[in-house]
């Protein structure tokens, strides 16, 4: 089975390369990034294109599942709008490019709580790319939806303190439904989905995901 797998520089995106190639159902991943993933493997074919400019590379967008892992904060992106267009066109468009090119299955990883009704930025946005992606019709659509991730080199100060605070009420009996998770956990998760036949639309629950967690 070919994977695509957009985002494959953030956290979840790396674990999941990973997860992937060391995977026998995976005969070959493919990355598509604006720098250089910095990984060696024999299943990885790496393109570093400019995502603003698609023509020459869009048809290359081709397997049989694509993973979208990417995603940004308003802090790094700069401001909501670029934000936005990252987290929300960009992935729109690899979704678009794969649907186009004949792939059939694609896993998204979206976040809990998501829904386009929401008075929160980040929870309608990731509702939005729901309903988004959703309407493109592909064969299947898996959603997952984790909560606070765990990262092995966190990036967001505020994400790592409010992680942090999490698990120290977890440690305490409060707040379980909330607990955060890893990213590697998020990652085998969505390599699971990617290799099972499916078809229609679904969501995979934090719930679910620490059930996948616990039988591991």
């Amino acid at each position: 089975m070919r994977a695509i797998v957009v985002g494959a520089t953030g956290a979840v995106g790396r674990d999941l390369v990973e997860a992937l190639c060391a995977d026998p159902r995976y005969t070959e991943v493919r990355t598509f990034t604006r720098r250089e993933l910095g990984v060696d493997d024999p299943k990885l074919r790496p393109y570093v294109v400019d995502f603003e400019r698609t023509e020459g590379w869009h048809d290359l967008v081709q397997g049989e599942v694509i993973f979208s892992a990417l995603g940004t904060s308003k802090k790094q992106a700069g401001s909501k709008e670029a934000q936005y267009h990252i987290d929300h066109d960009y992935q729109l468009m690899f979704a678009t490019f794969a649907k186009q090119n004949g792939v059939r299955h694609m896993v998204l990883v979206s976040s809990a709580g998501a829904d386009t009704g929401s008075s929160f930025f980040y929870m309608k946005l990731k509702g939005v790319i729901e309903r988004d992606v959703e309407a493109l019709g592909f064969a299947g659509l898996t959603i997952v939806q984790p909560p606070s991730l765990i990262r092995k080199h966190a990036k967001r100060p505020l994400e790592t303190i409010s992680v942090k605070a999490l698990q120290a009420l977890n440690a305490i009996g409060l707040f379980k439904s909330m607990a955060p998770i890893s990213t590697e956990i998020v990652a085998q998760c969505m390599a699971e989905a990617g290799a099972e036949p499916f078809e229609g639309v679904r969501r995979i629950s934090k719930q679910a995901i620490r059930r996948f967690a616990e039988s591991k």
